[in-house]
């Protein structure tokens, strides 16, 4: 399944540390997240991808021993993402 961001949506991002507060433009809603969900979203922004590939990529920073449980943990990820309507499945 690829996912992306939902269409018409405007991200607006800040750090500390760990912690992004991500501001959604079009619903005017903020959302506080940790880092794996803020990558997972900045990746999205420059195209399409599947857990597998989000894995992948942020494994070297997240999960050194990149395995299928990872790839598991980036589905929840994504699945909690589309709750709170920030990507959807393209």
């Amino acid at each position: 399944m690829m996912w992306r961001l939902i269409s018409g949506h405007a991200l607006h991002f800040r750090s500390w540390n760990d912690e992004f507060v991500v501001y959604n433009s079009l619903s005017g809603d903020t959302h506080l997240l940790g880092s794996a969900a803020a990558h997972v979203l900045l990746k999205l922004q420059q195209a399409p991808a599947d857990a597998a590939v989000l894995a992948e990529f942020l494994a070297p920073a997240l999960q050194p021993g990149f395995d299928g449980d990872f790839v598991l943990e980036i589905e929840h990820l994504l699945v909690d993402l589309n709750r709170l309507a920030l990507v959807e499945l393209s």
